[in-house]
């Protein structure tokens, strides 16, 4: 069997994969923000104690000038009117002074430390008390995040199932109404009628069915079972499907096998579900025209499937982008939930596989997918 290069495709997480990691890049964020705080209070307490510091060393150098200044004067005039110079008494005097002077400076000085460093022990101790209240908030808020998520899986799950009873109900009862109408013109508009209630009534129930699966996914719950299966069949089973679809709308519709059957293990259902996502999307995007190939070929200890069109293609920069749930085409297309892309994905990664998309804008799209081989 040939061996084809396959591509690095990047893999897509999950829902709890990507909450996770949006949950550690808040806490990241959180952790370098609360540095920077810290930082900033840093630089900004030192600068505040820096300009006080300024003011009191200008304010202490100002008066001492005053006092130099008025004890020169004083001696001056003392000295003129005695005519002598100023005594030993004066000097020891004014030297005392000088001395409770510095003493007052150095406790003032003293005590403006100490209230500092009282002041820095305080917030210090503040700080982690308020964060830590920030993070229980946090944590309580993400509980009830993850509480409110799972109660709305849960309730779109029971809510879908519902709905999928009911509209079982609409199209036994439009077969039934199909059955009975007569071959006058009242009732070839009754059997219109009727296909037509079967149309919009397979479109809802593969939406809803698409919703149910999403729930799955979410809870870890999707349910598949593999086994050895007729890669081959898959194909055929999957382009006669859809033939009359394509046909109505002008397109060609075909297979090619490549390489001798192997056998492949996978679920037949889910299998069959991925094929169809992307035939369904190949003839959606598909004019009147052109053609549509699903492809089968063989990849070292993988059955490799590839689902091409003749489209308009997709942009390099969307190509990733398109497996994202609920993505669509543009704002406002509304032929889908955007979720067939994803649901697939999902599914092929839960059997080991990989699915990923080339195209080249007017040249068509090409979407491949793989499963391992039954190992001999």
């Amino acid at each position: 069997m040939p061996t084809l290069e396959k591509p690095n495709v990047p893999e897509t997480p999950t829902a709890d994969e990507t909450l996770r990691v949006e949950r550690e890049k808040t806490n990241e964020n959180l952790r370098v923000e609360r540095e920077k705080t810290d930082l900033a209070l840093s630089d900004t307490q030192e600068a505040v104690e820096e300009d006080a510091d300024r003011i009191v060393r200008l304010a202490r150098e100002t008066a001492d000038a005053v006092l130099e200044t008025a004890r020169e004067k004083a001696d001056e005039q003392l000295a003129h009117s005695a005519r002598f110079s100023v005594d030993d008494t004066i000097s020891e005097e004014r030297a005392i002074e000088d001395q409770a002077l510095d003493l007052e400076r150095a406790t003032a000085d003293e005590t403006l430390d100490r209230e500092r460093k009282e002041e820095a022990r305080a917030i210090k101790k503040l700080l982690p008390l308020e964060r830590e209240a920030t993070d229980r908030t946090l944590l309580t808020e993400r509980a009830r995040s993850d509480d409110a998520l799972a109660n709305r899986d849960d309730f779109l799950g029971m809510v879908c199932h519902d709905l999928r009873d009911l509209l079982n109900g609409i199209m036994m009862s439009s077969a039934l109404l199909c059955e009975k109408a007569t071959e006058s013109k009242e009732g070839e508009r009754i059997t219109k009628s009727g296909d037509q209630i079967q149309r919009y009534a397979a479109r809802m129930n593969r939406l809803i069915g698409d919703l149910i699966d999403v729930a799955s996914i979410d809870a870890g719950k999707l349910s598949f079972t593999t086994d050895l299966a007729d890669s081959a069949g898959l194909v055929k089973e999957a382009v006669e499907v859809f033939q009359s679809a394509a046909k109505a709308k002008g397109l060609v519709l075909d297979a090619a096998l490549a390489g001798d059957e192997c056998e492949a293990r996978f679920d037949h259902d889910r299998m069959l579900q991925v094929l169809a996502n992307l035939i369904t999307n190949a003839i959606k995007f598909t004019p009147t025209g052109g053609t549509v190939r699903v492809r089968r070929e063989y990849e070292g200890d993988t059955a490799r499937f590839c689902v091409s069109d003749t489209g308009a293609g997709i942009p390099a920069d969307m190509l990733e982008a398109i497996f994202q749930r609920f993505w669509q085409v543009g704002k406002n297309d509304r032929r889908g939930l955007g979720l067939g892309l994803y649901i697939s994905k999902c599914i092929v990664e839960a059997h080991g596989g990989k699915i990923w998309a080339e195209s080249t804008p007017g040249r068509g799209s090409r979407f491949f997918f793989t499963v391992p081989l039954e190992q001999s």
